[in-house]
């Protein structure tokens, strides 16, 4: 009989000042015997071991059971208690603002992703495959400071990274490499949140029956869940929809799974976000870190079916934009942060500027008194600077795209860089610095990436930018 095994995942989706949404699922294996390797079962074949079952994980995935989700502090006492038996997700509510807790799970009356795991990773005889990797989650969550409070952020900023590590290929290597900076950043408590600008699941190369798409929850195995599994226990991630994510760049529009595994319905939409959120056409929310810092996302993908080109030119989102991007005044948060798939200002090699941006956004952002802006797509890293105006282009999490650029005039480049890597960012007062990040040394901390200017210097980081 072939063997099989579930391996269970857990996912901190969200937090808010005083709730934190907290889901978990898990995926199932099989191989034909010991000396085979695992498999990691397709949509289709679930109701093989599991009956009923059509989904592993998400939003949408039938329950696993009886739910118990529990916050504690750091005495060990229960201060928050959630149940389900409809979802594999939950909002634990009544929580202190800008403070640590630990959280757990039983379904059916047994703790949920307990002990050591398995991971995908390289096994003695070559290759890649399911094995025991010795780790076991940490599942710790801090909620955000009080909207009126003022405090430093930390955060993540990583594009164009979903490209699978289950073939063992030199883009799965780059993945799993950035991948293990973001598992590092986690673990230091001073990293709150990523926001993630699109492209967040590739074709996934090396699942049987992978049809090149992101629209199969097994395909987000090996392109999301295991890649940043133990970082996604602890930090949530805000997404931007990327080309890739819809048809734009694939034969299918992924969207509805981008809904499912970001638990989007229950995040992002005008029903539980009201007026800071506007969708149906396309996904565009804000939300706060305090009272300084608010991100707003923009989806910036093709709007095929419609009228306009881009999804933000669809005149239902033109009053949501206009009250997202404000006339600084000085009553608002000091920084606001853009951030979405296609860049404004772009040297290429493939991609150039994204002309409906610089028409449409890009004035807002003036009038708004933004400062740093945030998109992925063009395979690589690039900072231009443009009216006061610092945007930054990290679409290198996973892909890559070495040769140089050539429009660095036109899109105001100062400094790129052809590396897979990720952005740490903080925000301190009236000062920002972004760091490129490209690996992990040997002691264990990140490594920075070092850019280059476009006549050829070194330049040296991080990046600072200053409030106005």
């Amino acid at each position: 009989m072939p063997e099989q095994h579930f391996e269970p995942f857990v996912h901190l989706v969200d937090v808010t000042p005083d709730r934190a949404l907290i889901a978990w699922g898990g995926f199932w294996f099989r191989r034909a015997d010991a000396a085979a390797r695992w498999q990691v079962l397709a949509d289709g074949e679930l109701a093989e071991v599991d009956p009923g079952r059509t989904g592993s994980i998400g939003a949408s995935s039938e329950p696993y059971g009886d739910a118990v989700v529990e916050v504690l502090d750091d005495a060990g006492t229960v201060v928050s208690r959630a149940t389900t038996s409809t979802a594999n997700h939950v909002w634990v509510e009544g929580l202190a603002p800008g403070t640590a807790y630990d959280y757990r799970i039983t379904v059916d009356g047994r703790p949920w992703a307990a002990g050591p795991r398995r991971d995908w990773g390289p096994v003695a005889r070559g290759g890649l495959d399911l094995r025991s990797g010795g780790r076991e989650y940490r599942m710790r969550l801090r909620t955000h400071p009080a909207p009126d409070a003022t405090a430093p952020l930390d955060f993540v900023v990583m594009g164009d990274y979903g490209i699978g590590i289950l073939a063992d290929s030199e883009t799965g290597r780059r993945q799993r490499r950035i991948a293990e900076v973001l598992d590092r950043l986690a673990d230091d408590a001073g990293v709150r949140l990523a926001i993630a600008v699109g492209d967040n699941v590739y074709p996934s190369p090396g699942r049987r029956g992978s049809q090149g798409s992101g629209a199969h929850d097994a395909d987000w195995y090996g392109s999301f869940y295991q890649p940043y599994r133990y970082a996604l226990a602890q930090l949530p991630i805000y997404p931007a929809v990327g080309n890739h994510d819809t048809s734009d760049a694939e034969s299918s529009d992924d969207r509805e799974e981008i809904r499912d595994n970001f638990h989007t319905d229950t995040r992002f939409t005008p029903e539980v976000a009201g007026t800071r959120a506007s969708a149906d056409p396309g996904m565009f929310y804000r939300f706060g870190f305090g009272a300084d810092v608010e991100f707003v996302c923009i989806d910036t993908s093709l709007s095929e079916s419609l009228r306009t080109e881009h999804f933000f030119e669809h005149p239902r989102h033109h009053g949501w934009l206009a009250e997202a991007f404000p006339e600084d005044d000085g009553s608002g948060p000091r920084w606001r942060f853009p951030f979405s798939h296609h860049p404004a200002y772009c040297a290429g090699p493939h991609h150039g500027n994204t002309a409906a941006m610089v028409e449409h956004l890009v004035p807002l952002f003036t009038r708004a008194g933004v400062r740093a802006a945030f998109a992925g797509h063009e395979h690589n890293f690039q900072v231009s600077r443009v009216d006061g105006i610092e945007y930054f282009v990290s679409g290198a999490g996973g892909q890559l795209r070495e040769e140089p650029p050539e429009e660095f005039g036109p899109a105001g480049t100062v400094a790129w860089a052809a590396q897979a890597h990720l952005l740490l960012a903080r925000v301190d007062g009236d000062t920002l610095t972004v760091q490129p990040l490209s690996g992990v040394a040997a002691d264990g901390s990140p490594e920075r990436m070092t850019p280059r200017a476009p006549d050829g210097g070194v330049v040296e980081v991080p990046f600072t930018v200053n409030h106005r």
